[in-house]
């Protein structure tokens, strides 16, 4: 099968597409031909060498798969060939998605929502888990509470915001202004343009001082210790990014706050909940870009690029029928 082989960690140059042998599934796993998948800010880490005790070379990253089950191996009962399923692949445990087939465990994948291509189905299962483990999990997020959702033009900040109004929150959220429709097409109810703007000043206004009770965290920097200034008391953070130095969370003592800091789990359920959410008219991923397997380094070095134009997400067409 064709595969996208990270050979050493750099640039995108470092990807080779190369033949490598098809995967058997063994007991308790399916053999899935990938139809689809997808480019994250993790698949781009990895390949840069932020994890490089995690990622023995070579190897074939990917966290997204849409597809078709090929074959199943003794004792799976959830599949059978024909299937069409979606999932995310165990990080940092065995391949990854940039390949022709996937190998996985019957228990982290699910049944693809029929109302979702291959392209937009591989663009939701890491982002969709992320969020879903964010917010509903972690922060435990509720009706009538208000959300700060830093970069929801993203990949997950424009699922988070679709499930944020899905749960009965209020939305604000940080964009550019060229994106502030889009994200106000996804419920976004307050839209703070982050270039021109200070965002906690915004939020303060906009709550009348009082603060929001969540604050989801997808960029990075100084978002933790700022968020404690746009907290209400018992408010809290959750954060999906590396800690890349240390912050003062003094204020946030001060407000109660609690703090969490998700790396997401891959397990049928999630997917089984995003489901009933497309199913429902409330949940669809925005899909901003799709390439082919091949041209995956011009994908991660457009995802990677600071003003790249993108909303939502890039999409891999593994399935040559796919592609644009």
């Amino acid at each position: 099968m064709k595969a996208i082989v990270l050979t050493s960690f750099g640039g995108p140059d470092a990807f080779a597409l190369r033949d490598v042998p098809k995967p058997v599934p063994q007991a308790g796993e399916v053999l899935v031909r990938v139809h689809a998948t997808s480019i994250n800010p993790l698949d781009y880490q990895i390949r840069r060498g932020d994890y490089p005790e995690s990622v023995p070379l070579p190897a074939i990253t990917g966290h997204d798969v849409s597809g078709v089950v090929e074959a199943v191996g003794p004792g799976v009962t959830s599949f059978v060939p024909g299937d069409e399923v979606w999932y995310t692949p165990q990080i940092f445990q065995g391949s990854g998605s940039y390949a022709e087939y996937h190998v996985a465990s019957e228990t982290i994948i699910g049944k693809k929502p029929a109302a979702l291509s291959h392209l937009e189905a591989a663009s939701l299962t890491l982002v969709g888990g992320t969020a879903w483990e964010a917010l509903v999990v972690r922060a435990g997020l509720r009706v009538g509470e208000s959300i700060l959702i830093h970069g929801g033009a993203g990949g997950v900040g424009h699922v988070a915001i679709q499930l944020a109004k899905a749960i009965g929150a209020r939305v604000l959220t940080t964009a550019r202004a060229s994106n502030a429709e889009f994200v106000r097409g996804l419920g976004a109810d307050v839209v703070i343009d982050y270039e021109q703007e200070d965002y906690v000043a915004a939020v303060l206004r906009e709550t009348g001082g009082r603060g929001v009770d969540v604050v989801f965290d997808t960029i990075g920097g100084d978002t933790l210790s700022r968020s404690a200034d746009v907290l209400n008391q018992l408010g809290r953070v959750v954060s999906i990014v590396d800690i890349a130095k240390p912050q003062n969370l003094l204020q946030a003592w001060g407000k109660n706050a609690s703090y969490h800091f998700v790396f997401t789990r891959q397990h049928r359920g999630k997917l089984d909940e995003l489901s009933a959410l497309i199913e429902r008219g409330q949940l669809r991923p925005h899909v901003g870009a799709v390439y082919s397997l091949a041209d995956i380094p011009a994908a991660h070095a457009r995802l990677e690029s600071p003003n790249n134009g993108l909303v939502g997400k890039i999409a891999i067409a593994v399935e040559p029928s796919l592609a644009p």
